[in-house]
């Protein structure tokens, strides 16, 4: 049985891509852990616009954050490690992992991370695409062959 969506619509030709960019991001982690913000910071000057993720990580070191880009897809890694050396009387605050995908479209590239106060910032450029308009000519070929 053929699986169908929209993008299996006929009138819609060479977006599997896009098909598949969808499911990677319906897959991306289910909980909630770490909070983040996606803002969008006005272009100024004929700069390209800029999109920001923020991630509240407070807790971890950048030693323990790993951030790679991977076939459109941003992904975000986080790994703290128990201090066997402390005794807690009450542990209210665990250590944890976490992995946070973002997708990205073609043409938005990071342009940098900072950690500040428990905050993670990357910044993604969103390039302008070129506008290409082409003229298609009509050919010949059909009117000057015999038709069966």
């Amino acid at each position: 049985m053929t699986r169908m969506t929209m993008l299996s619509n006929p009138l819609l030709l060479g977006f599997e891509d896009i098909e598949r960019m969808i499911d990677r991001a319906g897959k991306g982690s289910a909980d909630g852990y770490p909070p983040y913000n996606i803002e969008r910071i006005p272009k100024e000057d004929g700069k390209a616009e800029l999109l920001r993720i923020t991630l509240a990580v407070a807790g971890f070191s950048r030693d323990q954050l790993d951030i790679t880009l991977e076939d459109n897809q941003l992904i975000v890694r986080g790994k703290q490690t128990d201090d066997k050396s402390r005794e807690y009387l009450y542990r209210g605050i665990a250590a944890r992992q976490f992995a946070r995908t973002f997708v990205l479209a073609d043409g938005i590239e990071v342009k940098s991370a900072d950690l500040s106060n428990g905050l993670l910032s990357i910044d993604l450029h969103r390039l302008e695409p070129e506008k290409l308009v082409r003229r298609i000519e009509i050919g010949a070929k059909l009117a000057n062959k015999e038709r069966p």
